[in-house]
């Protein structure tokens, strides 16, 4: 998968990682792209700065995610790639109401979910397309102060696993984004604040800048890579992780696993 020419839907797009995607997807040379956010201003902004098109957009109402789908297809004949990069963190854990939960879920999973039923249609029919779900290293790891995060930024790994299984012979390809620190305002905000969550990130390794991921993206698009970590650390301590699971739990217990 390459930018050049291509219908491109980048969901977040109003800041961060979306932004910088939304930016070299432009910058490659892309036929168009979709800046989509639910901060209306914010998406016409990037969109008015690289050339694209903003979009106000919930991702968790899956008909709003539907209605942008049909109407990019109606516009342009495809979409080649989606990326389903909206995302929340919540700082919290086992004592965090229902719904922030249930708001958790609503973003960081069913969002992905909601794209892929309105795009995946359209893809098969084509015969090709690329699916590009921001995660997290909290997806392959964990978190150890924001258990909501943890546990839906695994559950969006999950799905883009068994979507590359159910569709990857069908012409589909899935990608899975699984950065760990990036400055953004996700991490940068808590981290000034002292969270504890945010210290644990910054002690990891090194924070990246949102254009250093989009590098990485554009590296594992062109080389098909199902897991694009932007910091490879991350896939050495996936695997410490699953070589000896109840020393990496103790390990994590070390940093902490309650919210500040």
């Amino acid at each position: 998968m390459t930018p050049a020419g291509a219908i491109i839907v980048v969901t977040g797009g109003g800041s961060g990682i979306g932004a910088a995607l939304a930016a070299r997807f432009a910058a490659e040379g892309a036929e168009a792209v979709i800046v989509a956010d639910i901060d209306a201003g914010a998406a016409r902004s990037v969109a008015g700065r690289i050339g694209a098109l903003p979009e106000p957009l919930d991702v968790a109402d899956p008909a709003a995610v539907t209605d942008l789908v049909e109407r990019t297809v109606t516009r342009f004949g495809r979409v080649d790639l989606f990326c389903a990069n909206a995302g929340i963190s919540t700082e919290v854990g086992l004592d965090a109401p229902d719904e922030t939960w249930r708001r958790a879920f609503d973003v960081n999973v069913m969002a992905h979910v909601y794209a892929a039923r309105a795009v995946v249609p359209h893809m098969l029919a084509r015969g090709r397309g690329h699916f590009l779900a921001t995660a997290s290293a909290a997806g392959l790891l964990t978190a150890p102060a924001d258990a909501p995060y943890s546990v839906t930024k695994h559950a969006a790994v999950g799905f883009a696993e068994w979507l590359a299984i159910a569709y990857g012979d069908r012409g589909i390809d899935v990608s899975v984004l699984c950065p760990m620190g990036v400055a953004t305002p996700m991490l940068m905000r808590p981290l000034e604040a002292g969270v504890a969550s945010a210290r644990a990130v910054a002690a990891s390794g090194e924070i990246l800048s949102p254009e250093s991921v989009a590098d990485a993206v554009i590296k594992g698009l062109a080389a098909g890579d199902f897991l694009i970590l932007p910091h490879p650390e991350v896939g050495t301590f996936w695997a410490k992780k699953a070589a000896r699971p109840d020393r990496w739990l103790t390990a994590m217990r070390g940093l902490g696993g309650e919210p500040s």
